[in-house]
């Protein structure tokens, strides 16, 4: 068994490694899954096999030891020499090999049940949610919001509720389903979506903005003009640069781009069955549905909702809109 452990560990570091290192694409709900299923085989090996044995051994020591007490007892001795109780200890301590499977089992599962069924962690990398979300903001995801999905596969078993207009949500990237991206729901199934000239219209309603104080980037070190927008029932601000035109350049020919209109004026879009137009609040600094399409349903991952940390700024930590 120690050989046999050493190997399936061998497996997940490697693949950890070169996943690391890019060498492969790697797919932590797989990986995650899979862990769950080693460590509870070797858990259920452990309580129905090995321990047992272990207290079988320590018990038949104890017996021994009292056997052997008796005879000499029998034999006027009554000073008997040697001590069981280290030996007892060694006999019902887990080996390496089960106290890193078995023993990590209630750790990893929690994990994997946390993660898959409630809320899971993300990281944003890049600045295209700006300003609602900074480069470095750790948030929370809702998964059960609109539906629990069983993991690994994110095929629906519950129904939950629909995306509505204005929420922040994660989903698999349709281009390449092993990225996770983060944006806002702009449209969903139905809508005509139209942003022209930098304004954003939905079924021929032009979506109300505010203007509000410019907002300095700290990357850039640039000041970029910020609006509010009402959304659905979602009030949120986002930003715009004025250096940048208000087409389109090089959008992709996704899934149901017949159904969109690009001109030097921008897109409009009529949003398919069962799919959502998805939107970055740094309207001019963001690859979303108007360059690679729609998202289709089976894509969801969950409703952001929350920033449990940025590092860099604590100030960060709340719920957002």
């Amino acid at each position: 068994m120690q050989a046999l452990t050493a190997a399936v560990l061998g497996a997940f570091v490697v693949y950890a490694g070169s996943w690391y290192l890019g060498f492969v694409e790697g797919n932590f709900a797989l990986l995650l899954f899979l862990a769950s299923l080693v460590t509870g085989i070797y858990w259920l090996a452990e309580q129905f096999y090995f321990l047992p044995q272990r207290k079988s051994a320590v018990a038949a020591l104890e017996a021994n030891d009292t056997q052997r007490r008796a005879d000499l007892a029998k034999m006027g001795i009554a000073q008997v020499d040697g001590d069981i109780a280290e030996a007892k200890v060694k006999l019902y301590m887990q080996p390496w090999w089960l106290d890193w499977t078995a023993g990590l089992f209630p750790v990893i599962i929690t994990v994997f049940l946390l993660r898959s069924f409630l809320f899971e962690p993300f990281k944003i990398p890049s600045g295209s949610m700006i300003p609602t979300l900074l480069v470095g903001d750790l948030i929370l995801v809702n998964k059960f919001t609109y539906g629990l999905r069983l993991p690994v596969l994110n095929t629906k078993i519950t129904e939950g509720n629909k995306p509505q207009r204005g929420d922040v949500m994660v989903f698999r990237y349709p281009p390449k389903p092993s990225l996770d991206y983060i944006k806002r729901v702009v449209g969903v199934p139905g809508d005509t979506v139209a942003y022209l000239n930098k304004r954003l219209t939905i079924n021929g309603v032009v979506q109300a903005t505010t203007v509000v104080p410019e907002f300095f980037d700290e990357d850039s070190m640039r000041y970029f003009k910020q609006y509010e927008e009402v959304l659905g029932d979602v009030k949120h601000r986002l930003l715009n640069d004025a250096d940048r035109p208000a087409y389109v350049p090089g959008a992709d020919k996704f899934p149901g781009y017949e159904g969109c209109h690009y001109t030097v004026e921008g897109v409009t879009c009529k949003v398919p069955e069962g799919h959502y137009f998805m939107m970055g609040d740094n309207r001019d600094n963001s690859m979303d549905s108007r360059y690679w399409g729609f998202v289709p349903e089976r894509n969801i991952v969950g409703k952001a909702i929350f920033v449990w940390m940025n590092f860099g700024n604590i100030k960060r930590i709340g719920f957002f809109n």
